[in-house]
């Protein structure tokens, strides 16, 4: 594409930070870096017409892990690590609500419950067990118990009678969150472009050369928040992880209020305008599920619809509306990769599924590195 002189003056001409990807951490790094250079000339890349990955297709829960997640991560990492991935989701959070605002985001208090099918009996137990001691873990935290017991109020099918509830998890309206998110950034003046894919950059001491399917232009810094889709760009260990979701339509009289998982985590659901919205599965099939396609397959899906007739809405007549995908960025290791490619080039990916929590604090990390 031929581009116009006016457009490469306005658009690509003394370029002091580029960051691919309008995602939450793209544009809270935008934020940030605002912040320290008011005059800095900041340009956002965006592939797709809205955000890509997941951060416009995500359930929009504020959480930090149910219980069995937390003892899942304790096998993988040691109690003061599991404790700093909590700490760091607990602050992502309360930053997103300060810089936003709860009306703006439409965020909700309404608890989280995490459900235990009625033969899951060996991880159930594990929970009851442990839960006393993940209390005294958070504690310095949260300042009192994080979890506790209730009774299966929801009239869930199939499902152990009682729960074990999160007081301290809520959700937000997604849409609501990105659209202030984008309006903040735009405000302050920084630019950013659509359906723009970056195909190859290189690093040249001074600045860095970025070859896009639409046009190419030199940037001072480079800043890579693409998540999921890392790998297409840098050889950090970040794996793709295709989150499959539905919504119901509105339902009339839906007593169901709170986010709910199940399954460690694999499944999720929560009510939102009337409506059930339910996603989750991967761990049906994990290869096929370790992608960037932004489509559905019919394994996962049935599934989906499956649980909710049986279990979740076993009474009540509902029908499907919408179906869709995101994509995450998962690894081996829970901990984000925050850190410097080369001279003039950083990422800030792996956000392993806890984009809404922890997005705004690894923007923030993101920008920091780069003064």
């Amino acid at each position: 594409m031929d581009l116009s002189y006016w457009e490469i003056k306005s658009w690509l001409t003394n370029v002091d930070y580029t960051i691919v990807g309008s995602g939450i951490v793209g544009l809270n790094c935008a934020l940030e870096l605002k912040q320290h250079y008011p005059k800095a000339n900041i340009l956002i890349l965006e592939k797709g017409f809205l955000p890509q990955g997941a951060s416009t297709k995500n359930a929009g829960f504020a959480c930090f892990g149910s219980l069995s997640e937390i003892l899942s991560d304790l096998k993988q990492h040691n109690e003061q690590e599991v404790l700093e991935l909590i700490k760091q989701r607990q602050e992502g959070l309360k930053r997103l609500r300060e810089t936003l605002g709860d009306i703006k985001i439409g965020y909700k208090a309404l608890g989280g419950y995490e459900l235990f099918s009625e033969k899951d009996n060996a991880l159930f137990e594990d929970c009851l067990s442990k839960r006393e001691q993940i209390n005294q873990l958070l504690k310095p935290l949260f300042k009192a118990d994080v979890f506790s017991l209730k009774p299966n109020t929801f009239q869930f099918k199939s499902i152990k009678e009682n729960y074990i509830f999160n007081q301290f998890e809520g959700q937000i309206d997604t849409g609501k969150m990105m659209e202030a998110l984008l309006k903040k950034v735009q405000v302050k003046g920084i630019k950013i472009l659509n359906n723009v894919v970056v195909e190859e950059f290189s690093d040249n001491e001074n600045t860095v050369n970025i070859k896009t399917n639409k046009f190419e232009f030199k940037s001072a810094k480079l800043l890579i928040a693409t998540n999921g889709f890392a790998s297409q760009l840098i050889s950090e260990t970040v794996k793709p992880a295709r989150a499959q979701v539905l919504i119901t339509k509105p339902i009339k009289n839906l007593r169901i209020k709170g986010t709910f998982h199940l399954d460690e985590g694999y499944y999720y659901f929560r009510n939102i305008d009337n409506r059930i919205l339910f996603g989750g599965g991967r761990n049906l099939d994990f290869k096929t599920e370790e992608t960037t396609q932004l489509s559905q397959t019919d394994l996962i899906q049935n599934k989906l619809e499956t649980l909710l007739k049986t279990t979740i809405l076993p009474n009540t007549p509902f029908q499907i509306e919408h179906r869709w995908s995101g994509i995450m960025g998962v690894g081996s290791q829970k901990k984000p990769i925050v850190k410097q490619l080369s001279n003039n080039v950083f990422c800030g990916v792996r956000l392993g599924g806890m984009g809404v929590a922890i997005g705004s604090t690894i923007g923030k990390q993101l920008a920091d590195i780069t003064l």
